[in-house]
């Protein structure tokens, strides 16, 4: 286990120097939550600044400042991964940001599909999810979380795996793949035929299957970003 582990952990967007007077929700999880006081220490991260930490000055009702002390990690990139995914039932979506931004995703892209029955995302409500999950995973940067798109003015000339329901694909760990890498996970009830044939027919698509049974979005986020990140991504690296 890496030391200070067991600190808090908390991301500020802001650069970690000097004294920081944390946000009232911030200030409220650790002085009234986790009754943190004056001379504790606390774990603050961004993707600039990589992890320090901090230890608590001042203390008073939903308010708290903290002293920037030492670095505990260096800034760290995650491959260049997008994930393209059609919004699902709420539950579902809030796994699928929780688990890509856990499993190393550097872009979020929502894709809205023919057959999306979920087209709005709340944003701010999907970005302290994204915050959340990157506070327990003990990773250093969030993923950029964009505005949903219509799926084909998201694809780009990027190699573009496409998780394809149907069948026919090859195995990921079969693929000729490398970073930067665009991966298409759809919506409950697969893509349309003319959004499959259109896909299949660009010459940046590498269709690829995810085994003998059709998986539910989240589980096929979760089954293609573990494959990926084992093939090419910063698994091998650790």
């Amino acid at each position: 286990m890496r030391p200070n582990y067991t600190l808090p952990r908390l991301y500020l967007p802001q650069p970690l120097k000097g004294e920081i007077a944390l946000a009232k929700e911030q200030a409220h999880y650790l002085g009234t939550v986790l009754r943190k006081g004056v001379g504790d220490e606390v774990r603050l991260f961004n993707a600039e600044d990589g992890e320090w930490a901090a230890v608590v000055v001042t203390v008073a009702k939903r308010a708290m400042t903290v002293r920037i002390d030492r670095q505990l990690r260096a800034p760290r990139v995650v491959p260049d991964i997008r994930l393209l995914f059609a919004p699902i039932r709420k539950h579902r979506t809030a796994t699928i940001l929780e688990k890509a931004t856990e499993l190393g995703v550097r872009t979020i892209q929502p894709v809205l599909t023919e057959r999306t029955q979920f087209p709005k995302l709340k944003l701010e409500r999907s970005r302290a999810q994204i915050i959340e999950a990157a506070e327990q995973t003990e990773r250093l940067d969030l993923p950029e979380l964009c505005e949903p798109k219509a799926l084909f003015d998201a694809v780009s000339d990027r190699t573009l795996v496409f998780a394809d329901e149907a069948g026919g694909g090859q195995l990921v760990g079969e693929a000729d793949l490398a970073t930067p890498l665009d991966l298409l996970i759809g919506p409950e009830g697969g893509f349309s035929p003319a959004e499959r044939d259109r896909l299949l027919g660009m010459p940046t698509t590498v269709s690829v299957t995810l085994g003998p049974r059709i998986l539910r979005a989240d589980t096929a986020t979760i089954s293609l970003l573990t494959l990926v990140q084992a093939r090419c991504g910063d698994w091998q690296h650790i």
